[in-house]
């Protein structure tokens, strides 16, 4: 992974880490490494290719938490486990201090699929990548301007589990609202035509490194 300094910005191709903490606990559960497409005031771009080696959160015995009931997803011990991503690639867009990200997706042969609304805690930035908790809710939005709410069931099922409080959880809606209006007024990003760019061929896919766990500098005591 390249390092820099957490107040500047990465160059184009630069390779870091996307992760999130697990909910209600310090240590993360998702790592997936990327490139850098964009990095400025404005604006972090990043590609996550066909095939990237991840982290993911499992069940202890190596069930996937998709496969568990909802009822208790939240309550079941959990690990972590190494998996490649399928199918095609990901570009994820963070405006600095939105508590979202946009994520596009595309079918084979680079047909647009849909933007996807990831409701979340603003990015945290440091020399090795990004950091952030996921909140459960998300949006989807199509090419043709009609969007859904996304894993309400999943949102409601945290707050009856005590990973997330009545105050947190408004304050997830309140930022949802907002991402609405955002996709009604067509805004940045939809409006800004990324649905058109493509991965620059010279690039490699990032390795996940043995650390990819490690405490950001910047947060140790």
């Amino acid at each position: 992974m390249e390092a820099g300094r957490s107040t500047s910005f990465w160059e184009p191709g630069s390779q870091i880490l996307w992760r999130y903490r697990e909910n209600g606990a310090a240590h993360f559960h998702i790592a997936r490494p990327v490139t850098v497409v964009r990095d400025d005031h404005d604006l972090l771009a990043v590609w996550m290719a066909p095939g990237t080696e991840c982290v993911k959160p499992v069940l202890a015995d190596g069930t996937s938490v998709h496969e568990e009931p909802l009822e208790t997803r939240y309550t079941k011990p959990r690990t972590v486990q190494r998996g490649r991503w399928f199918g095609t690639g990901v570009l994820k867009l963070a405006r600095p201090g939105e508590p979202w990200s946009v994520w596009l997706f595309w079918e084979s042969g680079w047909l647009f699929k849909n933007w996807y609304v990831n409701l979340e805690e603003p990015l945290v930035r440091w020399d090795g990548g990004v950091d952030s908790e996921d909140h459960f809710l998300d949006i989807s939005v199509n090419p043709d301007r009609s969007w859904d709410w996304r894993d309400e069931d999943e949102f409601a099922q945290a707050q009856r589990d005590g990973l997330m409080d009545a105050a947190q959880a408004e304050q997830v809606r309140r930022a949802g609202r907002s991402a609405v209006d955002v996709i009604r007024s067509w805004g940045a990003p939809y409006s800004d035509g990324w649905q058109h760019w493509r991965p620059d061929p010279s690039w490699s896919v990032p390795l996940l490194p043995e650390d990819w766990d490690r405490t950001p500098a910047h947060l140790s005591s």
